[in-house]
């Protein structure tokens, strides 16, 4: 779907009521009416476009333009149903639906509305949820069959955030078991599909909520991210999505609880069509809940305040790994590199390859250095007799001796340092994703021996736990999305979000896949 920046919002309403009818989309035939008085502490975006379908809107737009009387919540849940009923058949991305209660939310949204009230900056907005998060009254199995008809009292914090802000519920999206592959697959839901190629996968974690956000089914959902599950998806189905700081946004209501040694590795951040949707949603979720005890206290600082030409930058499109990128992704981080050289940047190319070496090494051994025994716990906790293929081919590595296990928790202490006072230098470091785009998705699950030469772009950073972006940047030799990764200091999310705005707006993001 192609969006005119030129179009004003009032041709974007008359287009609306040529291509659906007055009554199609239930479109407001009043006069347009001033903005509901909002609540001090709620930020409103203006949208940064305009496109000609609302299942293409962004989050920003669709928001405005309930607050507006354009649309009512109503309308837009029936029509964004309908384009998931439309492409999920295809991707097997959304695997479950609450269609009754989000319609009564959204007649309960469209009556505060008509009253003069708005819960808050999401009023009336639907989204899904990736099926590992808590839904309360809503089946949340995380993909495991011990799960499979676990009904949550109540919501995961971010949820229950996002709906105190009038955010509504359409469904759940898939995730591999306990989140813990980048093939999104499960014994419950089976299989989801890339949108942009039929058999081609959308990565995982997330890779649901990255399929059906990508195919106009869902304007957001939330990811999360222990090695790269919302980056992965974001890449391979040209969305935006980030990976907030460590300790920025709380996990409570998450199927996997790591806790302990891997604590800081799972992230849960905001997937969208576009990065203006990153910016509202994450202050949204992100603070404390007094109940993980990991989060901190930050306050959000607007991306929109930052000046990307005073930024120290840092680039790299091979940093040692045996894998090399294809020349697609070479072009398409040489394009953002380009775009922002183009106004003036300077960056360095730069990156610290034997500390990248060094850590992936530590990571990979600090996974198996109890045998995998972690995995089997999480099975035991829900009662899962039955895994998944892909999560019984986990290395049975046998469990190492206490000493070696405490030396590699000091060195791997020793590598987020030194990765952390190479990164002094620089504010923003441009990177690939990954070294493709998307792959066929697998017909049999068999055995991959991990390689620390052949490491990727991704878990390295859930190690230091800085914060990074996705944001298409190209295509690759089989017409799939390509990404470039924008990664920044700890706590400066809002500068890599502004980076990631400029270079969606430059390489222009985005792009509805032909469904």
């Amino acid at each position: 779907m192609i969006f005119n920046k030129k179009n004003n919002r009032r041709d974007f309403i008359r287009s609306s009521f040529v291509l659906f009818g007055k009554g199609g989309l239930g479109l407001m035939a009043s006069p347009i009416m001033p903005t509901s008085r909002k609540n001090d502490s709620v930020s409103y975006y203006q949208p940064n476009r305009v496109v000609d379908e609302v299942t293409a809107a962004s989050v920003v737009q669709l928001a405005q333009m309930i607050r507006e009387k354009e649309i009512s919540s109503v309308a837009l849940v029936n029509a964004v149903y309908r384009r998931m009923e439309e492409v999920n058949p295809a991707i097997n991305a959304v695997v479950l639906t609450c269609k009754e209660r989000a319609l009564q939310d959204a007649e309960k949204a469209d009556r505060m509305l008509a009253a003069g009230r708005t819960m808050g900056a999401l009023h009336g907005v639907p989204m899904t949820i990736k099926d590992s998060l808590e839904t309360a009254g809503v089946v949340s199995t995380g993909g495991t069959l011990g799960r499979k008809d676990f009904m949550p009292a109540e919501d995961a914090t971010i949820v229950a955030r996002l709906r105190a802000q009038g955010a509504i519920l359409l469904g759940k999206t898939n995730t591999p078991e306990f989140t813990l592959s980048g093939t999104t697959a499960n014994l419950i839901y089976g299989m989801t599909s890339n949108p942009y190629k039929e058999g081609y996968s959308p990565g995982g974690s997330s890779g649901g909520a990255g399929a059906i956000v990508a195919a106009g089914g869902s304007p957001f959902d939330i990811g999360s991210d222990f090695g790269g599950s919302i980056r992965g998806p974001a890449h391979f189905n040209g969305i935006a999505g980030i990976k907030p700081t460590t300790g920025l946004v709380p996990r409570t209501g998450h199927i996997v609880d790591y806790g302990g040694l891997f604590d800081a590795y799972q992230v849960l951040g905001p997937m969208a069509r576009y990065v203006e949707d990153l910016k509202l949603i994450l202050p949204i979720i992100m603070g404390p809940d007094q109940r993980d005890a990991a989060i901190h206290p930050v306050p959000w600082t607007d991306p929109d305040s930052v000046r990307i030409a005073d930024l120290r930058y840092a680039w790299f499109v091979e940093h040692g790994s045996t894998k090399e990128c294809s020349e697609e992704t070479k072009k398409a981080i040489n394009g953002a590199v380009a775009a922002l050289e183009g106004v003036g940047i300077r960056l360095k190319e730069d990156a610290p390859v034997s500390q990248f070496q060094e850590a992936e090494q530590v990571r990979q051994e600090l996974f198996t250095a109890d045998g995998r025994a972690w995995v089997n716990r999480l099975a035991e906790k829900f009662g899962t007799k039955q895994t998944h293929p892909l999560l019984r081919l986990a290395d049975p590595s046998n469990a190492i001796p206490s000493g070696e296990f405490t030396a590699l928790v000091e060195k791997l202490d020793a590598c987020r340092s030194k990765l952390l006072q190479w990164m002094q230098a620089y504010d923003i470091l441009i990177c690939p994703v990954h070294f493709d785009g998307a792959a066929p998705n697998p017909a049999v699950f068999e055995r991959s021996a991990s390689s620390p030469e052949a490491y990727g772009y991704m878990g390295i950073f859930n190690l230091t736990g800085w914060p990074a972006a996705v944001v298409r940047a190209g295509t690759s030799k089989d017409g799939l999305p390509i990404g470039v990764q924008i990664v920044g200091q700890p706590f400066q999310d809002h500068k890599v979000l502004a980076v990631a705005q400029y270079l969606e707006d430059e390489l222009g993001g985005w792009q509805m896949p032909a469904m």
